[in-house]
């Protein structure tokens, strides 16, 4: 039984690297020559892998690059979920976002690393990936519907819930990738950007009960 956990970690593991390498590989290319300039063909290339293989693990050419924000989609319905007893799902929330903020987590926008900054100029400047981010934070909203669901809320007041808090969270995020793309430093607007999250969560509080 030991010998097949063994396989089936060391399968997972090679899946990860895979899936990273690929990731990697597409990430520099459309950094360098730009989103529509790179064709899938040249990523798999790149990555050394088939073409086939890379759409196992990215069903599109926009997945290459979005990943990121993909594989935590989900994020805020997690955060409900793995709340403490007793804690209401706004405030897991709000701490979360500071806590973000206080790492300086790309997702928050509050982070002005020339990696990041790059990535975003890339993903705000292609219009298919700003499309397909859209779609993301739709599916992101459904899961934090059901999450609120599963924390008592009835199902319409869960989904309007749930509408208002994605938008809230995308307002920060916006605000603070505004004013780091416009050559404003991270440490200087954090203050503001913490002030601006307790704000909006106690506006989502008042509004949402």
């Amino acid at each position: 039984m030991s010998g097949a956990s063994s396989g089936t970690g060391l399968r997972e593991r090679k899946k990860r690297l895979t899936y990273r390498a690929i990731s990697d590989a597409a990430v520099a290319l459309f950094l360098e020559r730009g989103f529509d300039a790179v064709s899938v063909a040249e990523v798999a290339a790149a990555a050394d892998v088939s073409k086939p293989t890379l759409f196992r693990y990215f069903p599109t050419k926009e997945d290459l690059a979005l990943h990121r924000f993909a594989d935590r989609e989900d994020e805020a319905a997690r955060v409900v979920a793995a709340r403490p007893a007793g804690v209401p799902p706004l405030d897991a929330l709000h701490r979360h976002f500071l806590d973000g903020l206080a790492r300086r987590d790309p997702v928050t926008g509050l982070n002005d690393e020339e990696g990041v900054l790059a990535f975003h100029r890339l993903l705000y400047g292609t219009p298919s990936l700003v499309a397909r981010l859209h779609a993301y934070r739709g599916r992101s909203e459904g899961a934090l519907a059901q999450a609120l669901c599963a924390a008592g809320a009835r199902a319409l007041a869960a989904r309007l819930a749930a509408g208002q808090i994605v938008a809230v969270l995308r307002i920060l995020v916006d605000e603070n990738w505004r004013r780091i793309a416009a050559g404003e430093r991270a440490e200087d607007i954090a203050p503001d950007a913490a002030a601006a999250a307790d704000e909006a969560f106690a506006q989502l509080r008042a509004g949402l009960g």
